[in-house]
């Protein structure tokens, strides 16, 4: 048992060094990011660079006194004894210093806790955009290029940045050495670089590079391991709720753990903003280093390299015969590199606790085939060749590929309602699954319900509150059926036209479900009432979407051409649909594309009454142009075919109109008490 004078020694030790405590703090990344967003919005441009690089900073800084801390904890205070008192002594003691050592560097850590949408647009190198913006604005070119570089990097879909960047080079002052990757990762800085030499006949200099790539990515993993000793998301349960037993709090939470440590071979394997790990990363580097030490000469470090790789694929047959050569011209056997064996060995070890871990969590766990594949770079000598840094990318886990079958179309059914035009099909949209319709709506109906959203809507409705989730240019405002129909039952807006909201999004999923001659009924699956509007004084030399390409069931993989069907997508739906209520702005136009998000296919002039309708897949890759000037209003809608993800609200918002219905309520105008609610 730990006695009550090990508490006093701790305690003893916090109040020696909080004096310390007190004086470091850094200042919250989300806060600075926040305020450079507001000055952006403000148009005061050397504030946003203030407020944007001190963010960037301070995010990197707390990311590595994390790291620093945990290795410096860990290896003080180890464990060495099985005991189990012996053991959460260490647990105590590792704990206390890790708090000591990080709120040293950075202050209290509860001023560090960030949500994880704001880590997520750090991670997506969203402050690098504003950056970029401000940066032009100041005049500064050189950094903006900079800036503009690295959010491109980890946004290749973003086709004006990419044409953006090529106005840059040709500006004065502005340099090839300023277009670098700010946020690159040194591991696979040197391997790509590497492989561009490998591909040149540079051997001798590649070989540096590749072992460069090689004590980096240990280095990197170390680092990932660490950063995985931070807090875990259950999201199923409450485990403080439903499991009272210490060893079982600690299993679960340790299980969380080794899981994140054990896809550091997949974070360390993905290029920034892509969504697959390149093919049999690691293997990679010493399948090149064997060829690369064999062209210059160095046979002893050949067949090292050779043997490693045969740790990862075992009896491969074109390693095997370049093994069986390197032995023959030395006369001797040789080893395998002993870091690399440890790092399998370890890497067995975790699957077998990860497969405990998961049992005792109620989660069955699949290990991913990191290097299940060699990864075919082979010329005619089965060696590696010709990736000139551009991988290939296979899936992980479990995904679910989408097939990118022709959806062979037949003659569209009945258009249903008399008015209503087909304008195009797919043949004349340049691809499969979408149409084109006119006349949906009147006139009257779009001032109508464009009146409506200038009421109803909210910024960032749809988006956790943010007002701008697409593009720092634009204000982006919505609202569902159901707000509508409860802003029209408390008087705030006339009931009508929050019926109207209702039947057109109807008569729209009518015409979809009739159309593609779907065999089972069409289901709301998302209806929103949406406003994208350019803010004044932010669209010169814009060189960003309002709305990025995009699949609307499955993530888009643009270098891999492939659409991964898996969550965060929401891979139930099936159809989408647009309907616009305006057409007096500049920009905006709907944009289909390749899978590779740059090629546009069709494009789509919005105007009141007009609808476009497509199948939700990776067949149909689509975007939104920049708003440059005006509002842009539409009905946004997508359907599913599954019954299970009807929309919630819609099916609420039915059972209002039937009872409204029942009362006879749209022809007694609004004598409604505004306390009642729905």
């Amino acid at each position: 048992m730990l006695n009550n004078c090990y508490f006093l020694h701790v305690w003893a030790v916090g109040e020696e060094s909080a004096f310390l405590l007190s004086s470091a703090s850094l200042e919250p990344f989300d806060l600075l990011y926040d305020n450079g967003v507001e000055a952006f919005y403000k148009g005061d441009y050397d504030s946003v660079v203030r407020y944007m690089e001190s963010a960037l900073k301070s995010f990197s800084e707390v990311r590595q006194t994390r790291i620093r801390c945990r290795l410096k904890c860990s290896d003080q205070h180890r464990f060495d004894s099985f005991l189990t008192d012996k053991i959460f002594e260490v647990i105590l003691y590792r704990g206390h210093c890790l708090n000591q050592c990080i709120e040293g560097k950075i202050g209290a850590q509860s001023m560090h806790k960030i949500s994880e949408d704001i880590i997520q647009e750090f991670n997506r190198r969203i402050p690098y955009n504003y950056l970029q913006l401000a940066y032009r604005k100041l005049g500064q070119l050189d950094k903006a290029a900079s800036a503009a570089h690295t959010y491109f990097q980890a946004n290749p879909e973003h086709v004006e940045m990419g044409e953006d960047l090529e106005q840059y080079k040709a500006q004065k002052g502005v340099k090839e050495e300023d277009f670098i990757d700010r946020e690159s990762r040194p591991h696979q800085k040197a391997f790509f670089a590497g492989v561009k030499l490998y591909d040149k006949g540079n051997y001798e200099e590649s070989v540096t590079l590749f072992e460069e790539a090689l004590t980096e990515y240990y280095h990197a993993d170390v680092e990932c391991r660490a950063l995985c000793e931070g807090p875990q998301h259950f999201e199923e349960q409450k485990h403080v709720l439903y499991k009272y037993n210490l060893y079982e709090l600690i299993s679960d939470h340790y299980t969380q753990v080794l899981h994140c440590q054990h896809e550091c071979v997949r974070d360390l394997a993905t290029r920034p903003g892509r969504l697959s790990p390149v093919e049999n990363y690691l293997p990679l580097h010493y399948d090149y280093l064997q060829f690369a030490y064999f062209q210059a000469g160095r046979n002893e470090k050949a067949l090292e390299c050779a043997l490693t790789y045969l740790l990862f694929h075992e009896g491969e047959e074109f390693m095997t015969e370049n093994m069986e050569y390197y032995r023959e011209v030395l006369g001797h056997d040789g080893q395998p590199r002993k870091e690399a064996e440890q790092y399998l060995r370890r890497h067995k070890q975790e699957l077998d606790l990860l497969l405990i871990g998961s049992s005792n969590l109620g989660v069955p766990y699949i290990e991913g085939h990191y290097w299940s594949s060699s990864g075919g770079r082979e010329d005619a000598n089965r060696i590696p060749s010709g990736t000139d840094g551009w991988m290939d990318y296979v899936p992980i886990s479990a995904k679910r590929n989408v097939t990118m079958s022709v959806l062979h179309e037949l003659i569209g059914g009945p258009l249903l309602y008399e008015n209503v035009r087909l304008v195009q099909n797919s043949d004349t949209l340049n691809g499969n699954q979408r149409v084109l319709f006119d006349d949906v709506i009147s006139e009257d109906e779009c001032s109508e319900l464009k009146h409506l959203a200038h009421t109803v809507t909210a910024a960032g409705d749809g988006y956790k509150g943010k007002m701008s989730p697409h593009t720092p240019n634009e204000k982006f405002e919505g609202a569902t059926v159901l707000k509508t129909l409860k802003y029209g039952y408390e008087g705030r807006v006339p009931l009508k036209s929050a019926r109207l909201f209702y039947d057109v999004s109807e008569k729209a999923r009518r015409i979809i479900e009739s159309y593609f001659m779907l065999n089972s009924t069409l289901h709301f699956s998302y209806t929103h009432l949406v406003c994208r509007t350019a803010i004044s004084g932010q669209q010169d030399h814009r060189n960003d979407l309002s709305h990025p390409i995009h699949a609307d069931n499955c993530l888009l993989d643009p270098e891999a051409n492939e659409c991964w069907k898996e969550p965060p997508a929401y891979t139930y739906r099936d159809y989408s649909a647009l309907l616009y209520l305006n057409g007096d702005f500049d920009g905006g136009e709907f944009i289909f594309t390749e899978m590779d998000a740059k090629t546009v296919t069709a494009s789509v002039k919005p105007r009141c009454g007009r609808m476009v309708g497509f199948s939700s897949g990776g067949e149909n890759p689509h975007g939104v142009r920049a708003v440059t000037r005006g509002q842009r209003c539409a009905v946004a809608l997508w359907f599913t075919l599954d019954p299970l993800y009807r929309e919630l609200e819609r099916l609420q918002a039915d059972e209002v109109i039937q009872a409204l219905d029942s009362q006879h309520m749209w022809d007694q105008g609004l004598h409604i008490n505004p306390k009642d609610e729905l």
